[in-house]
């Protein structure tokens, strides 16, 4: 799959492969021409991807190859154990979690899972969590903290369920209450937004000691769409808005509103996926590192503070 942007790319890609099978033909010798299109490709991407719009970032970002929260949970541990239900209404297949561990380190784990294909985004609810979905995170961070083990939260979603039954069973409360209870949480959490940020929904699992973002990700009140919708009242600005929003992992750390960046494989994640998480393990590894000695007061103080600090503040005398 290639977007619009990265047709220059697959040009040079077909012009490969056709070179390829003449030259697996035997009639004619291509590898000089083989090598000189592997160059040309490889510049091209380094052109291309150096220069990004947000828009281009958030196509990548929903990428339909891109690693998701359970693919980076199994690479990364391989006892994990998932834990299901809300002890009160279901278990949301959008929101998953549970304890396992990286190099003999315990974690807890949860993140918004989508699906691969139809049958498996209809069953995940396309990544958006319902109230349940933001029960069953606090539920087992509070088990986290009973038991002192870090959290990790991946972040990836468009956006929490929008239905008219996820207001009904609260919702905006649910997401609020992940608010206050994340951040006077005594165990340290470091987050990492791995696809999609959108809105309250990512930030319903997104209060942490550590905020960390993929490169080719994005982190907004609104999407694109949504934002060109009210706006303009159409679609066709969504680019417009996405330069606008501010929404890539560079003007988020720029407005002090993430810790630091990830970077990706060239062309993104879905490139080498391997790669990808290889480098996910070592900034969880680093991040935890840089807390595990620190206080729950300590921890909490800083938390409340660096989260206290975001945005600007006018007071009227």
């Amino acid at each position: 799959m290639f977007f619009d942007f990265e047709k220059p790319i697959q040009e040079l890609i077909d012009q490969q492969e056709k070179a390829k099978e003449t030259n697996a033909k035997g009639k004619v010798d291509m590898t000089d021409t083989i090598a000189s299109l592997e160059q040309k490709i490889l510049e091209t991407k380094k052109d291309i991807y150096s220069h990004l719009s947000g828009w281009q970032k958030v196509q990548i970002s929903r990428h339909p190859e891109r690693p998701y929260t359970l693919d980076y949970i199994h690479a990364l541990s391989q006892d994990f154990v998932e834990i299901h239900g809300d002890r009160n209404v279901k278990d949301d297949k959008a929101m998953v979690g549970g304890f396992g561990s990286i190099d003999g380190q315990g974690y807890l784990f949860i993140g918004q899972q989508k699906g691969r294909n139809t049958k498996e985004r209809q069953f995940r609810n396309f990544g958006m969590p319902n109230p349940e979905g933001y029960r069953k995170a606090l539920r087992l961070m509070k088990l986290a903290e009973k038991f002192n083990r870090p959290i990790v939260t991946f972040i990836d979603t468009p956006g929490a369920s929008p239905g008219l039954e996820a207001e009904e069973r609260g919702q905006g409360e649910a997401i609020a209450r992940n608010l206050l209870e994340m951040s006077v949480l005594k165990v340290p959490i470091i987050c990492i937004v791995i696809g999609e940020g959108a809105s309250g929904g990512a930030l319903g699992i997104g209060v942490g000691d550590r905020v960390l973002m993929l490169q080719n990700t994005w982190y907004s009140v609104i999407s694109p769409e949504s934002c060109s919708s009210i706006l303009w009242r159409t679609w066709e600005n969504k680019e417009k808005a996405a330069d606008a929003l501010k929404l890539t992992a560079n003007d988020m750390l720029k407005n002090g509103l993430i810790d630091g960046i990830i970077d990706e494989p060239l062309g993104g994640a879905h490139n080498d996926i391997a790669a990808t998480i290889e480098a996910v393990k070592k900034e969880i590894k680093k991040q935890y590192k840089s807390l595990k000695d620190k206080t729950s007061d300590v921890l909490i103080e800083e938390r409340i503070a660096k989260f206290s600090a975001m945005g600007v503040v006018e007071e009227l005398s």
